[in-house]
């Protein structure tokens, strides 16, 4: 009787012990039963879900973490019911004050003496400093809703201020899928015209007869089924901005129609009487280049130097591929946003073959493929079942020459020559337009066998 005792005091000793352990770590800790109801809930849990230890214990560990995997995939039951441990799976919960808290957590199941299985334990950290100190690298590199920490991208970053300040038209130059309609808004939003309208038309979209009258507008009775004044796009733009896309389209007439209005600053509706005053100013962008077209006589001359006051050449994004994790998180939480979900990222293989891939389709490609991945992930991070059938059919576990692109080192070694041309090598000019030590500059032309 006095053994039983005396096991019995040092077994209250041990809890006591452990108690006052785990209340000194920093990780949230709390133990669950067969039944998923909380045994054990440490000073670090209460703290970080804002949950009274005293209201946490008896109830069930999803109605006090109500963490978003809590319904489809829980990890502490799946340790009950699997035998499996979960570790540092990232996964949001909701706090009592409303707030939702990134975390990490870590779950196994509990056995007693002989190896049954009793219960579970879950820890957890809180990653909300991380994710802010992520969000705020993030921030560093985004300007109005363009994400980028590529030195041409950032140099564009550095003028567009400048030629928002100015009525001047300008033309915005790079391939398709590039993001010539964002840098086209954001020069709106940054100018003096961002209270007005911002107004888009793709000029490639409509046939030619259609065009001039979405551009210019008509009157009543211009034609048999004008019932009424309709106004077009520059009429809607008054005191605003708007961006012609693909102007290449233009047909000749459209082309002499818009010349009047950049050089007069009024048109006129089909079938008025009487020319408009327009007060608009006018962004153009192109995927081709307008010089050749010129002289294939497919493009105006005196139109091209209207429209090309300003100029922004946008490169192709595999010229910019240090963006694509920036880019990739940014699309994710776009379509977490619009699709209720919280995913968290991509694995190692998944970043790595979307670093590798050629994007024939640009930024608007990459969007496409984690817009799919999204739609197809019911798990935390995207793998790469979840990407398209053009990337699981052809992948091959260890070998990624499918995508046959261009090696990240030889893109910058094409950058770096691109800047040695234009600078006629003056490694100083080259430096400080990449943004680079002169040693830095000089090991990377070492390195690529320039010098």
């Amino acid at each position: 009787m006095q053994q039983k005792s005396v096991n019995n005091i040092s077994l209250s000793l041990n809890e006591f012990h452990s108690s006052v352990i785990l209340d000194s770590i920093v990780e949230g800790v709390f133990t669950v039963d067969k039944q998923l109801k909380i045994t054990y809930f440490n000073h670090a849990a209460e703290k970080i879900t804002r949950v009274p230890r005293e209201e946490a214990i008896g109830q069930y560990c999803f109605e006090v973490l109500r963490s978003n995997v809590c319904e489809k995939s829980c990890p502490i039951k799946n340790s009950l019911e699997n035998r499996t441990d979960f570790i540092n799976l990232q996964v949001n919960i909701l706090r009592t004050d409303g707030k939702q808290l990134p975390i990490s957590i870590n779950a196994s199941s509990l056995k007693d003496e002989n190896g049954v299985i009793i219960g579970g334990v879950e820890t957890f950290r809180d990653l909300s400093t991380i994710e802010a100190l992520r969000k705020e690298i993030i921030q560093n590199y985004t300007f109005e809703d363009i994400v980028s920490k590529n030195h041409k991208i950032l140099q564009i970053f550095s003028v567009l201020p400048t030629i928002a300040e100015s009525d001047s038209t300008v033309l915005i130059h790079g391939p398709s899928g590039s993001g010539k309609e964002l840098f086209a808004r954001a020069i709106h939003n940054l100018s003096n015209r961002k209270d007005g309208p911002f107004v888009a038309i793709n000029c490639g979209a409509l046939p030619d007869s259609l065009l001039e009258s979405e551009l210019f507008g008509y009157v009543k009775g211009a034609f048999t089924d004008a019932k009424k004044d309709k106004p077009g796009r520059f009429a809607l733009a008054k005191g605003g901005t708007l961006f012609l896309d693909e102007v290449e389209s233009l047909s000749p007439a459209t082309q002499v129609k818009l010349l009047r209005v950049l050089q007069e600053k009024e048109f006129e509706p089909l079938g008025a009487i009487a020319p408009i005053k327009s007060d608009v100013r006018v962004i153009s962008a192109t995927k081709d280049c307008l010089l050749n077209l010129i002289k294939e006589n497919r493009f105006r001359d005196d139109l091209y130097f209207r429209l090309n006051v300003m100029r922004i050449e946008l490169p192709s994004l595999i010229e910019r591929r240090d963006d694509i994790p920036l880019l990739i998180d940014k699309f994710i939480e776009k379509f977490n946003h619009r699709m209720g979900k919280c995913i968290t990222g991509v694995y190692n293989e998944v970043l790595n073959i979307l670093m590798k891939y050629n994007y024939p389709g640009n930024i608007r490609e990459l969007e496409n493929i984690i817009e799919h991945a999204v739609v197809m992930c019911q798990n935390e991070e995207i793998q790469i079942e979840h990407l398209p059938p053009e990337f699981t059919d052809y992948y091959d576990e260890g070998s990624l020459n499918y995508f046959q692109e261009e090696p990240l080192e030889r893109s910058e070694c094409e950058v770096i020559m691109e800047a040695l041309n234009k600078h006629n090598w003056n490694k100083t000019e080259v430096a400080r337009e990449l943004k680079l030590h002169r040693s830095t500059l000089w090991r990377k032309m070492k390195k690529h066998g320039i010098i």
